[in-house]
């Protein structure tokens, strides 16, 4: 399994030390504000071991993400496929990093380094980022990595009942037309 590498950050599996920041995370209403409930300790722990069975099986997903200079864990980014119950197929792009690391493009950064290795190592022709309508960071940064968006790609999530997390917009990046 690949480590990758940026100026400033290290993606990498997860550790037994990145579960309680992780769960952390989840129970900030702030972090979870497009995502959905707050999740407990347990349902952390519980993503956490789901990321790394997938990992172990496909060799990708959704890498561990740290400060290279103070080995801080800060979030996650990485690749999955789309699930089986949305209105398309591809493998998906996505991040969540902790509030105290929001705005210093760190997002922006593992999202680069993980699009080059999609379309490098494992050699996909296109990658898909899905967030909220409402989610307007997350947006901004399918943009600043060169991800496009039709509106007639935007779905309302079939998985999500009626509310705020339903509708959702669909970015895009072909291989032959990233940045």
């Amino acid at each position: 399994m690949a480590e990758l590498r940026t100026d400033r950050l290290t993606l990498r599996r997860w550790r037994d030390s990145d579960l309680e920041p992780w769960a952390v995370m989840n129970a900030d209403p702030e972090v979870r504000e497009h995502l959905g409930d707050v999740l407990t300790r347990e349902q952390s722990e519980a993503s956490v071991a789901l990321y790394q069975a997938k990992f172990d099986q496909r060799g990708y997903g959704w890498w561990a993400v740290e400060v290279r200079v103070t080995g801080e864990f800060i979030g996650f980014a990485g690749l999955d496929r789309v699930d089986d119950d949305m209105p398309f197929t591809g493998v998906e792009i996505g991040w969540r990093l902790a509030r105290s690391s929001w705005g210093q493009g760190y997002a922006t950064e593992a999202a680069l380094t993980v699009l080059a290795y999609g379309f490098d190592t494992l050699g996909l022709s296109e990658i898909l980022a899905v967030t909220t309508s409402a989610n307007v960071r997350s947006q901004a940064v399918m943009r600043r990595i060169g991800m496009t968006r039709d509106p007639a790609d935007d779905f309302d999530d079939p998985t999500v009942p009626e509310g705020p997390l339903r509708s959702n917009v669909l970015y895009r990046i072909a291989r032959d037309t990233r940045i």
